[in-house]
């Protein structure tokens, strides 16, 4: 080591040379009042927390149990080989031209995305005191991990639709390159509405027990495992009702598109306005009422 420097390392810092030092720089936390857009740019420079608060409720929801993931693909596939049994079998429900497993579990792989993410994100804040009170970060990457966690079981019941329709002898279409579109306003609309119901978790409770018992109305009010009606009387009294519900659109879809058929591109423009206008209204209420989180929570 040459002798300057050492000298350098060894010279002590005299308060003259600590004043002459660059300051370090200051990040200033003010509350703000009112309506709130989105940060997106300091949502992106927390991005890896967002990327370990997803990994965190993927472990979490499967930890210390006997078949892991693997629960991901068995809830939508017990649900398809009930309803296969009771409404198939049993009660004579028509799924057209496709077998009544494929048409079920492709409806029910879409729900039961759309209903984990709403449920894990509406709990996902009140889940979280100890996070929220303890440090700052952007509030909205709660609600979004519980999201993102969704998307990964959705992912992996995905690969037991590729062997359902291998063995029914459905091969994809050209209808596939659309799934991911559907998908993508699936999951806006779940963002959404997960993340108002995260906002109104906290300060009213009831929600917790509320949103279960709409998440089952919701299953059996949207054609998951029943086709729309088409024809006849039955057709005009339930057409009007379906319509309200964006969800009849996305899951139609979503089964049209992995499945083949015609593609509702006019009610997917309608379903996709609602989504948008479902994930604004849920983060900017969101923005508006979590300041008061560390309090109430």
């Amino acid at each position: 080591m040459s002798s300057a420097l050492v000298g350098e390392l060894t010279t002590p810092i005299t308060p003259e040379r600590a004043a002459d030092a660059p300051a370090p720089p200051r990040t200033v936390i003010e509350p703000t009042r009112g309506w709130r857009l989105v940060d997106v740019r300091e949502l992106w420079r927390f991005r890896e927390l967002l990327f370990f608060l997803c990994w965190r409720d993927v472990k979490v929801r499967y930890k210390q149990t006997v078949l892991g993931a693997a629960w991901a693909v068995l809830q939508p596939a017990l649900l398809m080989v009930v309803f296969t049994i009771f409404f198939s079998r049993l009660g004579g429900l028509s799924s057209g031209d496709v077998p009544y497993p494929l048409f079920a579990f492709a409806g029910l792989l879409a729900w039961t995305f759309f209903a984990t993410a709403v449920t894990t994100a509406g709990n996902s804040v009140v889940g979280s005191e100890r996070l929220i009170t303890k440090i700052y970060f952007p509030r909205l990457e709660i609600p979004f991990a519980a999201v993102g966690a969704a998307v990964v079981d959705f992912l992996c019941a995905m690969t037991l639709l590729a062997v359902l329709m291998a063995v029914y002898g459905y091969p994809p279409t050209w209808n596939l390159l659309a799934a991911p579109l559907i998908f993508a306003v699936i999951a806006l609309m779940a963002a959404g509405l997960g993340t108002l119901l995260a906002a109104l978790n906290v300060a009213y409770r009831d929600f917790r027990y509320i949103v279960p018992f709409l998440i089952q109305i919701g299953m059996f009010a949207t054609p998951t495992i029943y086709m729309e009606p088409t024809t006849g009387a039955e057709a005009g009294s339930a057409a009007w009702w379906l319509a309200l519900n964006p969800m009849t659109t996305l899951i139609s879809g979503f089964r049209a598109s992995v499945l083949g058929g015609a593609l509702p591109w006019a009610g997917l423009g309608v379903a996709t306005a609602w989504a948008v206008a479902m994930f604004l209204a849920g983060c900017l209420y969101f923005r508006r009422v979590e300041d008061g989180f560390a309090d109430q929570i």
